[in-house]
């Protein structure tokens, strides 16, 4: 058995050389992106991250996250003892009794693997060469226990001993190589390499960190003065962008949250982030073995680093039915920020192209020339509180609050919920004031249409209304003005405290400002969490918290809070109106439906517009300060 050690020895230098040249492979592909700042202490966070940071993402599916702790944590602890006992020529039993039941972990995790996508795979889950990879990690695994646990009499040299020898050596080989060599080609194993690079140089650090100085869901400000805007090549993408799309492992996850996809749209999140490393490694989408674009042929896909994505390589329509609701990057176990790279081509498609569906033109050059989305008067947005005695904002004035109401308040619809936010905010006594004319738009669809510069100009010109008017806080029944306010703003020099009208009326029930009796409601109420609060901003706990004071008892959706499933009004859908074969809000009406909610609370004029757009008999949709405004009337 000493040469087999022999062997061994060599085998692992050749397997670590591999190694290095699959990294080299891929770290060149890589490299064809921008440049981009980052820290490489970050590698020695990779630790913390991976443990810690990520262990929530992955514990929402059991059966993977232990599959996964198996089959990975056996394989490294196993590779590390071979290169400790025949990297560095040991030969201890000690070491081989160790790796053979490191390996036996190992392979009592790939079973599993292998089971589930025999008999119980997702839809969502790609096949090819992932159905392969199983097999291929079994190889390793049954190579590294025979390696570690001779049979009795293979000590001796004898013919079985040979064919054992051999056998474990072809065993080892095979399965190393899908590690290394079929890596670097672009395999499934790329993951791993990628994997914990993409921890290491994560195109959004603040993700990992407790009080990061920027919001880990805010857009990313682009430098107008850049020679190319936006992302028209694989090679715009920034380098750790690039790589953190190498590190999907195609599990399909953000499919499945994907509203657009359920709603059979041409976007699959998953698709998307494979036909860009296709862009990057310069092949086609041939061998993708997932479900694809609906309405679009797989086979068809194909770039290089260097040429257009448009049309060889996505369809403009891919990226315009996007709602940008975050769900593929909350679903997301590898941490990969879907959002950021569609609204990155997109601003190539705007401000270099110019090419916008929809009423996208007419909005941009009215947010341009009027400051609304609608190309309203702005005196006229606060027409729905001429009698209720608010007042307006004065630069001689102090106040204590500062209400925004945003593009909303020119609907019908939203003004009955601003109007009642306004009776609770005058129940609670709240020295408020409004903009009135002042209020210009926030920008936020223009972002999100890609339409940086018209952003940039809209962001400067309110932030300089605000910095001359004294106010404690601002609150807004608008969780996309919130977002903007509070999250991007800061990068342009406005830095405000903002709240979100629910968090502002669960502190007035909290501290005895207000004191609602509870509301008589007899049937099942259900509360829809809008995206651009909960998931963009964490706030789950404040709407629910109003409507128990209330007395209401909530009878949650499947989908709910951070997993909640948009209503399909963000992200500049609903002017784009990308058709599919169904309506996003029509899928979550009937979530509502399905638990036979005979209301469905919101907390946005945007979710309030699209779910009352739902044709047919359907809940009843009211704003949570109308709920807290009506249980005031009876006080």
């Amino acid at each position: 058995m000493h040469s087999l050690a022999a062997v061994i020895s060599v085998l692992f230098w050749i397997g670590v050389m591999g190694l290095a040249v699959g990294i080299g492979r891929r770290a060149a592909l890589w490299r064809t992106g921008r440049a981009a700042a980052v820290k490489w202490q970050g590698l020695l966070a990779i630790p913390k991250r991976y443990f810690v940071d990520l262990h929530h993402v992955v514990a929402r599916d059991p059966y993977m996250a232990r599959t996964h702790i198996a089959t990975a944590g056996g394989a490294i602890l196993a590779l590390l003892l071979v290169g400790v006992n025949y990297g560095l020529a040991l030969y201890s039993q000690s070491l081989d009794i160790a790796i053979a039941l490191a390996a036996l972990i190992m392979f009592t995790g790939v079973v599993f693997v292998a089971y589930r996508r025999a008999k119980n795979r997702p839809s969502r889950l790609s096949g090819g060469a992932w159905n392969r990879l199983p097999w291929m990690l079994g190889t390793l695994a049954l190579g590294l226990l025979l390696l570690g646990l001779p049979a009795p009499g293979v000590q001796t040299a004898t013919a079985f001993s040979y064919v054992i020898s051999l056998l474990t050596v072809l065993l080892l080989v095979a399965g190393a190589w899908e590690l290394t060599l079929g890596a670097g080609r672009g395999g499934p194993m790329k993951h791993a390499m990628a994997g914990l690079a993409h921890l290491a140089f994560h195109p959004r650090v603040e993700r990992f960190e407790k009080s990061p100085s920027t919001s880990p869901t805010a857009l990313k400000p682009l430098n107008l003065d850049d020679a190319e805007l936006g992302v028209g090549k694989p090679s715009d993408f920034r380098w750790n962008q690039l790589l953190s799309f190498d590190a999907c492992v195609q599990c399909g996850k953000c499919e499945e949250a994907c509203p657009a996809f359920a709603a059979e749209q041409p976007l699959n999140p998953k698709k998307l982030i494979q036909d860009i490393v296709v862009g990057m490694s310069g092949t086609t989408d041939a061998h993708y073995a997932g479900s694809p674009y609906p309405g679009m042929p797989v086979g068809q896909h194909h770039c290089t680093t260097g040429e257009f994505i448009f049309p060889n390589l996505l369809d403009p329509q891919t990226l315009w039915a996007c709602t940008t609701c975050r769900a593929c990057v909350q679903a997301c176990p590898m941490l990969i920020e879907h959002v950021d790279a569609i609204v990155d081509m997109r601003r190539h498609q705007t401000l270099t192209l110019g090419e916008i569906p929809g009423k996208g033109p007419e909005v941009i050059a009215n947010l341009r020339e009027t400051g609304t989305m609608g190309g309203y008067d702005l005196g006229a947005r606060y027409n729905w509180a001429v009698d209720l005695n608010v007042k307006t904002a004065k630069e001689t004035e102090a106040v204590d609050v500062l209400l925004i109401a945003g593009e909303g308040a020119y609907d019908m619809r939203y003004q009955r919920s601003l109007r009642a936010l306004v009776k609770v905010l005058q129940a609670a006594k709240v020295d408020f004031a409004v903009l009135g004319k002042l209020e210009t738009d926030t920008g936020d669809v223009a972002r999100r249409l890609g339409d940086e510069a018209t952003f940039q100009m809209l962001a400067h010109q309110l932030i300089a209304t605000l910095n001359t008017l004294s106010f404690s806080k601002i609150v807004t029944a608008d969780p996309h003005v919130m977002h903007c306010l509070r999250n991007e703003y800061p990068a342009f020099g406005g830095k405000f405290t903002v709240m979100h009208h629910t968090t502002f009326m669960a502190e007035l029930i909290d501290t005895g400002a207000i004191r609602p009796k509870p509301l008589e409601i007899d049937h099942t109420l259900t509360y829809h969490d809008p995206c651009y609060l909960a998931r963009y901003n964490g706030e789950i706990e404040a709407p629910r918290r109003v409507l128990k004071t209330l007395g209401i008892s909530i009878t949650e959706m499947e989908r709910h809070g951070v997993n909640g499933r948009c209503c399909g009004g963000g992200g500049g859908a609903p002017i784009t109106d990308i058709p599919g074969k169904k309506r996003i809000p029509d899928i979550r009406i009937q979530d509502a439906r399905d638990i036979n909610a005979g209301t469905v609370a919101v907390a946005c004029p945007g979710c309030t517009a699209m779910l009352e757009g739902v044709v047919g008999p359907r809940p009843d949709v009211r704003d949570i300060a109308e709920l807290v405004a009506s249980a005031l009337e009876q006080s």
